[in-house]
């Protein structure tokens, strides 16, 4: 993606099945799970450019000792520093304690982050201020330690107003209202609501308090917590949560929006967001990772056991499609395919920007996330090329002409590595002007690879603002003087907001939803731009199954090739002097490509609850009023 976006936070989960003096016998180390979510966490630093969090906890611990342990940083190398200080605490207790290095028993009961539970977490902010409050795991203390909660997750809820409102009629005084805060609160309610519960019947029994601790325990229905706790969210989620005791859950919402995948064996349970990076991490084969089902959480108890209890009616599954095209790593099996499929699908439309013109033509991709899509791509030019050339060849074969048989055999597509990153460049200075002129340095060219009579064809994994393009790589890209620019998407027009995770909240920063404007306004129809906010207006705070997308008006009156012209003029400079052209994967296109994730809500405009449609209506309510916010 040429333009940089926040997307989705990450989650890594570790829970040890043995004693914690079995994995020093077996590996070596009292720090091997510590080790392990270093590297869980490392793998998936791309989901977490803002902030990370680690949380770690004991179980039965002696009374008077810490059992959870917590780090967090907002540093520039946030797991980095993490993990430094996790270090520093560990070597500060080692200092003071050199005669009790050697016992085993003192080590697992005295040392912090030496925990038979580990949580970490990697922020990318889609709502609120980047600083230390925002950084998950979030904890719930209390004295009792059924009743300490730490969470953390990739989510974001899309009524937060209402989950607020529950709050205070609950008896709550929240301090923020925010998704984080809410959900955290609204769990640990029904928390301590079936620890009282259950207290009560113990006390009935003539149980004290000190042993009723263990019953609580053993009775404690994280089951029906969950479902009361989640009767009400609307969003997309997939969060980890941990009892004090040592009980541990994983929530996803019921279209399975936001991923989450985990493998277990005797030795521990592992859940993150990305397969592959489970795959790396424990050496394990692809086949034995499963998804958590939708709508379900899996319960840990603090025993060990496991269990997938359906917590939400199971919706449709619609997964985040952006999640296979752009977010996670191309090195999982499917998502390598998928991305290859994505650049196969563009074939048709790429041939008809080109003129089916190949001789003429230089093929290349920006920036490296595209990569995939580029092999997917030259594959099916490659495939198209070679039934142009089945004819032509038994033509020559007949005359017997081996030079041009020869020539034949030997033409291929013409693959050139055009634009490379230079990622020590930074665009340091604040002024606008001076500002886009560092940008277009961003990227160097290789001279010579294109010639004056050439297409100049590039693809991208998917293409949001246009900022980039139009400041930067159009203007590069130029200099090496085609006759023609092509940049094709391998994802369809981004025409609506993301409210699920991903930091896409703004209907007027998306290049397509400025084109259709422009086309509006050009044609005459201003008027659908004042009916389309009269309709968005009356549904604002509406809570109501039935809300509309009324967004999908301001498009209707447009093909997709339309728009996409529009947007070939919006991303072009005046002192470009090569043909311009942008050109997208249809929503066919995509949903061929990747079949078993079909959640495509930013760009169909399709949400899969009824607060994506309230959100963007809202959104669509903001930009009308020139307001410049997020709608939620």
């Amino acid at each position: 993606m040429s333009d940089d976006i926040k997307h989705e936070c990450g989650i890594a989960f570790l829970r040890l099945k043995k004693p914690l003096s079995y994995y020093k016998k077996k590996y070596g180390s009292h720090f091997w799970a510590l080790n392990k979510v270093y590297l869980l966490m490392e793998k998936q630093h791309n989901r977490g450019q803002d902030g990370a969090g680690l949380v770690s906890l004991k179980i039965d611990p002696k009374p008077g000792k810490e059992f959870i342990f917590r780090e967090r940083s907002i540093d520039n190398r946030p797991i980095v520093s993490i993990f430094k200080n996790v270090q520093r605490s560990i070597n500060d207790v080692r200092e003071n304690a050199s005669d009790n290095l050697k016992d085993d028993k003192w080590i697992e009961e005295n040392l912090p982050f030496v925990g038979n539970l580990y949580l970490g977490h990697l922020r990318y902010g889609t709502y609120g201020k980047n600083s230390l409050h925002q950084c998950h795991p979030f904890i719930r203390k209390n004295n009792w330690m059924h009743r300490n909660l730490i969470t953390a997750g990739n989510f974001n809820m899309t009524n937060v107003d209402e989950l607020f409102d529950q709050l205070i009629n609950l008896g709550q005084h929240p301090i923020e209202k925010a998704d984080t805060v809410t959900i955290l609160e609204r769990i640990g309610h029904f928390l301590d609501e079936d620890v009282s519960d259950i207290y009560y019947k113990l006390k009935e029994q003539g149980i004290s308090k000190k042993l009723a601790s263990k019953h609580i325990e053993k009775q404690m229905n994280i089951k029906n917590i969950l479902k009361r706790s989640a009767k009400k969210w609307d969003g997309g989620y997939a969060m980890v949560g941990i009892v004090g005791h040592g009980d541990a859950f994983i929530l996803r919402d019921p279209n399975g929006i936001r991923p989450a995948f985990y493998y277990q064996n005797d030795e521990f349970i592992v859940v993150t967001s990305e397969r592959p990076v489970i795959q790396t991490v424990f050496n394990v084969q692809l086949e034995e990772i499963k998804e958590v089902t939708p709508g379900c959480a899996l319960i840990i108890k603090k025993n060990g056991s496991t269990k997938m209890e359906r917590i939400k009616p199971a919706g449709k599954k619609l997964s985040c499609s952006f999640e296979r095209i752009y977010f996670s790593r191309g090195s999982d099996k499917d998502i390598y395919r998928e991305r290859i499929e994505l650049g196969k699908n563009v074939v048709p439309i790429v041939l008809n920007a080109i003129d089916n013109d190949l001789d003429n033509s230089v093929f290349s991709f920006i920036p490296n996330t595209a990569e995939n899509a580029y092999y997917g791509l030259i594959k099916g030019l490659e495939d198209y090329n070679n039934l142009l050339k089945i004819d032509k060849i038994k033509n020559v074969v007949k005359e017997g002409n081996d030079q041009e048989l020869k020539g034949l055999l030997t033409s291929r597509v013409r693959i050139e590595k055009i634009a490379i990153k230079d990622v020590k460049l930074r665009t340091f200075i604040t002024e606008d002007n001076e500002r886009d002129e560092l940008v277009e340095h961003v990227y160097d060219i290789t001279y010579g690879t294109v010639k004056a009579t050439d297409n100049l064809v590039v693809i991208d994994d998917s293409i949001v603002r246009g900022t980039t393009l139009k400041k930067s790589i159009i203007k590069i890209l130029d200099r090496l003087q085609p006759k023609r620019i092509v940049v094709v998407s391998s994802a369809p027009q981004i025409r609506y907001p993301d409210c699920y995770g991903i930091d896409m909240a703004k209907l007027g920063d998306f290049i397509a939803f400025r084109a259709a404007i422009e086309l509006l306004k050009e044609r005459n129809m201003s008027y659908v731009i004042d009916e389309v906010y009269a309709k968005c207006k009356k549904q604002i705070g509406i809570v109501d199954a039935k809300i509309v997308n009324y967004v999908k008006e301001i498009y209707q009156p447009f093909t997709d090739e339309e728009i996409s012209a529009k947007i070939s003029e919006l991303i072009t400079d005046s002192n470009v002097n090569a043909e311009v052209k942008v050109v997208y994967q249809t929503i066919e296109g995509l949903h061929k490509s990747v079949p078993n994730h079909l959640g495509d809500w930013y760009f169909s405009g399709n949400y899969p609850t009824p607060g994506g449609n309230r959100v963007v209506n809202k959104s669509f309510v903001y930009y009308y009023e020139g307001k410049n916010k997020r709608a939620y």
